[in-house]
């Protein structure tokens, strides 16, 4: 199998709008669309398939660390088409692939139908704003978006730390440094240690994976930055709460007050399938208004869904509010809905009461109809 092949398929899921490329042993290439996988009509794939498409697009150094460690990520472009995001892996002692594509194309605010008090946000010479939501919910693409309309709209030198670099920035009205973990620097905490010397005024931390992450993205923030970064959790209560409990107890109390001084927004989200086709992002948002920051100081998280729920002037949502509405509206199916929302048992209850409803109403229509119709023959 040569590298033609694996132009042919990149070309594949680039004309078809996929988000992703699955190459493994034992299966047909397999495209991942509309959240949903498909197989493509190519050979079933070999052991000596997976490993020759991997040497085709791994760089040495990833070739060495599949060796030594079992697997790698790396990223790289393809023409003007986008670039894709790659993690191979053994498994079974064969070579298997992961392609995520990265669209070349930025998108606008309106286009992704993210919050308008986010472009506000994004003009605050401080603070931390976190982008959560599992794998796979576009939180990357959510920062490329607002990373652009502030490279666009403002003079800021702004540094990113990624693991790999997805989205590339060109220098706009702001000047775009992006540093890669494993190629530009060696770990993200190294990143963090030395980009407050790099004078910058904005700085994106791909991910707060561990407390050192944690601790100096806090600090960059309180020392006058802008900080945006992603976290793996759902809401933004639950946001808080892991970042609190990632701590030893005798720093709990500290990071509180940090978080509470420090923190501007959580962006929560999740992609679903839209109806017929395409996918449409859900979020949940607050935003930390003073009466926030008290809950997160003195520990009361609990009660940020209601601070969200009394907060929608300044654009605060509930996540299953907004997955409710996108119901409603007959743009996501009912089971995606509730298998995204926070609290499935209630949304599925609350669809059944809206279902049975409508079943009443319809009815009731009906009777009325035969009444009229029995008047009529009457």
């Amino acid at each position: 199998m040569s590298t033609v092949h694996i132009d042919r398929l990149l070309e594949t899921v680039i004309k078809q709008g996929a988000s992703d490329l699955h190459l493994t042993v034992g299966r047909q290439p397999v495209i991942r669309l509309d959240g949903r996988l498909r197989n493509l009509e190519t050979k079933v794939l070999g052991p000596d398939d997976t490993t020759a498409l991997m040497k085709s697009i791994t760089p040495e150094r990833g070739q060495q660390e599949i060796q030594e460690e079992g697997g790698t990520d790396f990223g790289f472009a393809f023409g003007d088409g986008g670039r894709f995001r790659v993690a191979v892996f053994r498994q079974k002692g064969n070579i298997a692939l992961v392609l995520r594509l990265i669209p070349s194309k930025l998108l606008t605010f309106d286009e992704i139908g993210l919050p308008g008090i986010c472009k506000a946000l994004c003009r605050r010479p401080r603070g931390l704003f976190l982008v959560t939501g599992p794998t796979g919910s576009g939180k990357t693409t959510t920062l490329a978006t607002m990373l652009d309309f502030i490279n666009m709209n403002l003079d800021r030198h702004i540094v990113t730390i990624e693991d790999p670099i997805e989205y590339y920035h060109n220098h706009k009205k702001s000047l775009m440094n992006q540093r890669e973990v494993g190629a530009d620097v060696p770990s993200f905490a190294e990143a963090l240690r030395r980009v407050l010397r790099q004078d910058p005024d904005v700085i994106l931390v791909g991910e707060l994976r561990d407390l050192e992450t944690m601790e100096s993205a806090i600090r960059a923030a309180e020392t006058g930055h802008l900080v945006f970064s992603t976290v793996h959790t759902t809401g933004a209560q639950g946001t808080v709460n892991r970042i609190v409990d990632a701590f030893p107890t005798n720093q709990q109390e500290q990071i509180r007050v940090q978080l509470s001084t420090n923190l501007i927004a959580v962006l929560s989200q999740a992609l679903l399938p839209r109806i017929p086709k395409g996918r449409v992002a859900a979020y949940e948002f607050m935003v930390v208004t003073p009466a926030i920051s008290n809950l997160i100081r003195e520990n009361k998280t609990y009660r940020v869904d209601s601070a969200i729920q009394t907060g929608k002037k300044y654009g605060m949502q509930l996540l299953d509010d907004h997955l409710w509405s996108l119901y409603l509206e007959g743009a996501v199916p009912m089971e995606e809905a509730i298998d995204k929302s926070r609290h499935p048992g209630e949304m599925q209850d609350k669809i059944e009461a809206h279902r049975r409803g409508l079943d009443v109403a319809q009815s009731e229509e009906d009777e009325d109809d035969k009444d009229d119709f029995e008047q009529i023959r009457s």
